[in-house]
């Protein structure tokens, strides 16, 4: 049974030359089996630091984050990142780079093939399996990476950005391939946007951060069901909701 991802009380504070900054502060909540939730907030807001936290990639400065009964401390195979950046291996095919994580396990590479052709065939990029990544569009790289991330059977994905260098077309093709796979895996994701309707259109839930330091100020819960139309009146209303809170934190920056 995969664990439960709880977030408790989690700050981040950073000190240099006697000066320390808040990223983060206080901030809660559970990610539960299967659940897709999106992280929003204005620039600067410690979304992605706190992504790194519950990677494992950072550590906390108070609080802590659990996957079931154990503290989340260092990077686990449980626990697959996917980057805004293009993360891979220039050197190395599309197979090679899906097969990079399984070859740390030591899968034989028979399994490594299967599970590569898997995941693979998943977001489309089977016939291009032997390419090297400078061949690819910028969309066919981060199904790559996503693919890459899959292949190791993590128990969440934490996504950060990922579409975000995208133009407009590609980005939704991939936001409706990536709802497919999370139907068809059954992961918990979280996803952080600065996209409102990207957050909108992916999201059971959407959690919205405050201006730094970053605590939790809203969460909105998205009752619609998929597939989801991005024009229809719910979803505009749930859009008009977030805009207008996120409108009220980035207002609090320009003030200062």
């Amino acid at each position: 049974m995969p664990d439960e991802i709880r977030i408790q009380h989690v700050a981040k504070e950073y000190k240099s030359n006697g000066n320390s900054l808040k990223a983060v502060d206080d901030v809660s909540f559970d990610i539960r089996d299967s659940e897709f939730i999106c992280l929003v907030g204005p620039s600067g807001c410690g979304k992605s630091t706190l992504l790194r936290m519950i990677a494992g990639l950072e550590p906390v400065s108070s609080g802590e984050i659990l996957m079931g009964n154990k503290k989340v401390t260092s990077p686990s195979p449980s626990i697959g990142f996917v980057f805004q950046e293009y993360t891979l291996f220039p050197w190395r095919t599309v197979e090679k780079n899906v097969e990079f994580g399984l070859e740390i396990k030591k899968l034989s590479p028979t399994e490594r093939e299967q599970v590569a052709s898997k995941y693979l065939d998943m977001v489309g990029l089977s016939k291009f399996k032997d390419s090297y990544p400078h061949q690819l569009s910028g969309g066919m790289r981060q199904r790559t990476a996503i693919a890459r991330t899959l292949a190791v059977n993590p128990e969440i994905l934490l996504m950060d950005e990922p579409f975000g260098a995208l133009d407009a077309q590609t980005r939704n093709i991939l936001q409706e391939q990536l709802l497919d796979i999370w139907h068809k895996e059954k992961k918990k994701v979280l996803f952080v946007t600065h996209n409102v309707d990207e957050a909108v259109f992916l999201a059971d839930k959407v959690i919205i951060m405050t201006a730094r330091p970053g605590r939790i100020k809203d969460i909105i819960n998205i009752d619609i069901p998929r597939p989801r139309v991005r024009t229809e009146t719910e979803v505009n209303k749930v859009r008009t909701v977030i805009l207008k809170s996120l409108f009220e934190e980035v207002q609090k920056l320009s003030d200062h």
